[in-house]
Parts: C-alpha cells; structure tokens; sequence
C-alpha cells in the first residue's frame, strides 16, 4: 500500500472526495479444535474448531512511516458490529516517534492488556471453565473475571519509544458515547531492564463521573512482576479497583509459574483470588490451573485441569466447580 503525500491546498477537497485508498490484503487463519467439560455446566456438543479468518495487509508510506489493516471475520462473532465482522485494527508505525493504533473492534486499553501476566502453560486459572446463566445448573452464580481495565470499541493506543532503556510505556485513549459519559485515559509503564525480570503498572477508568451506581467512576491499578531464570518463569500480580462506593470497591492476586521441562513441553501451576465487594463480602472466588504445552512437530497439544471455589463468591456448593479443557492445533 502507497499513500501519497497531500498538500495543505488540497487536503479539504480529498477529504470530501474518498475516505480510503485501496490495497492488497492477505488471508491467514488456523487449523484446530478444542474439547471442552466442566461439572454443573451444561456445554452441548464438547467440541469446536476454529471458525475465523483474518484479512490484513499494509505498506510503506512515503514518509517511511509502515501502516498495517486487519480485519477478523468470524462465525457468529459477538460485537456490536454484527454477526460476521469481530476484531479490526489500523496501526501506523512511526519509527523513532512509536506506534498508534485504532481498533475499532477488539483491541484492548493499556491496562486490559496486562490485566493477568501470570505465567501460565495455557490458560488463565479464572478463564477456562465457562459460567452463564443460560448453561449452567440452576442456582449457579456467574464467575468473576479478571479486575483490569475498561475496553471498548474504538480505542486508540500509543506504543511510545523507549525512554530509557528497559522502560517501556504504553498510553491509550476511549472516547466518550452514550453508556461512558466521559473519555478515559489509560496508561501502563513495564521495566525490563533486568535480565529475566519484568516489573509493570497500569492504571485505567470506566471512564464514567458523577455519583451514584450508573455514573459512578472506578478506578483500577495493576501491578505485577515476573520473573524467568532458564527453564523456570514464575509471576506474581495484584489488581485493585475503587469506586465512590464500597460495592464497587474489588480486589485481584494471582501467582503463577511454568517449567519448561524440555524444548517441547512445558508444564504449569497458576492461582488466582478475587474479591469483589471488598468491604461486605466474607469470601472469595478461587481459581486453581494445572496446564501443559507439548509440540511435535507442527502439531500442538495444550489444556488444562482448573478447579473453582466459591464462583461469584457464593459458598453453596453449587459454586464450586472442576473442568478441564484440551486444544490441539496445526501449523503449515
């Protein structure tokens, strides 16, 4: 793709007259399919496969900045932009200036990217077993997910140059609409100027303000450190989130860690608590994940046992769930 350079002149009239320029874009997708189960939960037919495909390309402009488009159709893809059309992106690389990029569906603030950086060998220990109320047993209680920031359609994120070496900084801006009555701005600054060592912070807002449960703003901080040293990689993270009332006031640990026990296979332990409701609730939702990765070849296998107590921080036994889940995926 080659976008011309436009005069000041001529800027206004080319505006009105087109809105893009045409490029060539490439097809990729994957080859795959996941067995799914759990206890309590009603899941159908276990297995799926992939169902997507990615249509991206892009070029150098004239100025030597490289500006790359992808767009995701999927199968009955939940979004507000239809049944078929789920993540698409625009990133226009700057060079020593950083990268922006607009996703205009399925793009992630700076904080929701890093909301759980726990090692795991596949799977969060709060993301593997499934929980709505149109599936699960009667009585069940929805699960917590991770406390993060506040994504949303039409983000924009600035990846900015490094600032000193090992600092990275990542900044990204919501507009405001109808259900987020201001914009929000979220940034997240991560260290890697140790060997092995990771140490990050985030922060983000629901973007909302004022008082009261429908336009009460909250506020998350993320702060987490991992560590890898040869074939072991361990993590540790904690979320908070503070809102004007004390309901809206939510706690998040998780720890983790993975063994590499050969080139091939890896191994790994991760846990999780979350405590929503900080001040009048009495428990909290425990996520346990015991996973594994082997490749062979251009076939890999990876899943995970993963044990939940207290979901949705109700104590009745119904809450508490097993399940485990299987990917096996090709590469050609």
């Amino acid at each position: 793709m080659n976008i011309k350079k436009i005069g000041l002149t001529a800027l206004g009239s080319s505006l009105i007259a087109t809105s893009a320029f045409a490029g060539a874009l490439d097809v990729t997708g994957s080859a795959g399919f996941t067995f799914a189960n759990s206890d309590k939960y009603d899941t159908g037919n276990n297995f799926s496969m992939t169902d997507s495909v990615t249509f991206s390309g892009g070029g150098e402009m004239d100025n030597g900045w490289n500006v790359t488009v992808s767009f995701e159709l999927e199968d009955n893809a939940s979004s507000a932009s239809g049944n078929n059309m789920d993540s698409r992106s625009l990133k226009v690389d700057m060079g020593d200036a950083g990268t922006l990029t607009f996703s205009g569906h399925g793009g992630s603030t700076a904080a929701s990217a890093v909301d759980d950086v726990t090692p795991t060998a596949y799977g969060e220990s709060w993301d593997v077993i499934g929980s709505t109320t149109a599936t699960q047993t009667n009585g069940g209680a929805n699960k917590h997910g991770a406390i993060g920031g506040f994504g949303d359609d039409n983000i924009f994120m600035y990846n900015a140059p490094s600032l000193v070496d090992g600092l990275g900084l990542n900044i990204s801006y919501v507009p405001s609409h109808t259900d987020r009555v201001g914009s929000s701005i979220s940034w997240a600054v991560a260290y890697t100027g140790v060997e092995g060592l990771t140490l990050g912070y985030a922060t983000d807002n629901n973007g909302k303000d004022g008082s009261g449960a429908t336009l009460e703003e909250i506020e998350t901080t993320l702060m987490y450190a991992t560590y890898a040293y040869g074939p072991v990689t361990i993590g540790y993270q904690e979320n908070e989130a503070d809102g004007a009332t004390a309901s809206n006031d939510d706690e998040m640990t998780a720890y983790g860690v993975t063994y590499a026990v050969t080139e091939d296979l890896s191994i790994g332990y991760n846990y999780s608590e979350i405590d929503e409701d900080t001040t009048t609730s009495t428990n909290v939702q425990e996520s346990t994940n015991i996973s594994f990765s082997y490749t062979m070849g251009s076939i890999t296998i990876a899943g995970a046992s993963v044990k939940m107590d207290n979901i949705g921080e109700n104590t009745s036994a119904i809450n508490d769930r097993q399940g485990y889940e299987i990917d096996v995926s090709f590469a050609f």
